[in-house]
């Protein structure tokens, strides 16, 4: 059962049509964005603009498409989530903590001392962290391991895994790309968050990826490629990947680096290490929707 499913059964109400399904999900993406703002204010450091990019992203895993809730992350038959870009992991909180998987307020002790919800995720801390990521390009050949592991016991569990553009400069994941179209993977889904920025400029400007789309096709995969922060586009992707047999799916999501933050927009330096003042936090809060109330219980309460 779908998790969107399995809240509005919890909530009493079994008769969510699509259009309030999608309706959840972007509350549940504008929640995470606020989240992420709020955790990176209060750790004074972290990774906003990648971490915004994929909220839309993560929303709909969670809520629509992912085989996997809260009471289940024991489960054997769950779907599997690899956050490959470990340095987002403020919207993989932020997205958890909505659908409730964690405490709201504690998963906003980012980069804390002592607290579980560090600059990136691990599986050690976390009961509904797959596993550990960070260095870039791991996470991906992890994935890979967990859907070759589960096609030989025959489960029908699938494994998606969260990339940035910049991680596909290491030849790991090209590896790993052409070793899970060797083994017909059709149960592993890659969603690459598009923004064109990595830590210092464009990534046209430190190593080139075009063209995208040919390249996984050449490796032999599925490829979707559509706007990432379209929530029918997202399902409609996520959907089909499920019906391509015989191939894994790379879903190439066209997305905005900072998106929802005016002054972070498009903008590479707000990648990450970067400390908010109180005014960029408040305004940055005010753009994804905040009232002063939510504002003030998110980055003083």
């Amino acid at each position: 059962m779908k998790l969107a499913a399995k809240l509005a059964a919890q909530s009493g109400d079994t008769s969510l049509n699509a259009p309030e399904i999608e309706a959840q999900i972007r509350d549940a993406a504008r929640y995470t964005r606020q989240h992420t703002i709020a955790s990176i204010f209060r750790a004074e450091s972290g990774h906003p603009g990648g971490s915004l990019s994929c909220a839309d992203i993560l929303a709909t895993l969670f809520g629509a498409e992912m085989n996997v809730w809260p009471e289940g992350v024991s489960d054997f038959t769950r779907d599997r989530f690899v956050l490959s870009k470990g340095h987002a992991c403020p919207a993989l909180y932020g997205v958890a903590a909505y659908y409730g998987f964690c405490d709201k307020r504690a998963a906003l002790s980012l980069r804390k001392l002592n607290s579980p919800y560090q600059g990136h995720p691990s599986v050690r801390d976390l009961p509904w962290v797959e596993t550990s990521t960070g260095s870039l390009g791991q996470g991906f050949g992890v994935a890979l391991g967990m859907a070759l592991g589960l096609k030989m016991q025959k489960n029908s569990a699938r494994v998606f895994a969260l990339l940035g553009d910049g991680e596909l400069q290491e030849g790991m994941v090209w590896e790993t790309v052409m070793c899970a179209a060797h083994h017909k993977l059709d149960n592993l889904c890659a969603i690459l968050d598009y923004n064109k920025m990595q830590s210092d400029a464009l990534n046209a400007d430190i190593c080139g990826l075009e063209p995208m789309a040919d390249k996984w096709n050449a490796f032999g995969w599925n490829v979707e490629e559509i706007d990432g922060h379209d929530i029918p586009e997202i399902i409609a992707a996520l959907q089909r990947a499920q019906s391509a047999a015989g191939k894994p799916t790379v879903v190439i999501a066209h997305t905005i680096k900072g998106k929802g933050v005016s002054y972070m927009e498009g903008s590479p330096a707000w990648h990450g290490s970067v400390k908010f003042t109180r005014e960029q936090a408040e305004a940055a809060l005010a753009d994804l929707g905040a009232s002063p109330s939510e504002i003030e219980e998110l980055l003083y309460v």
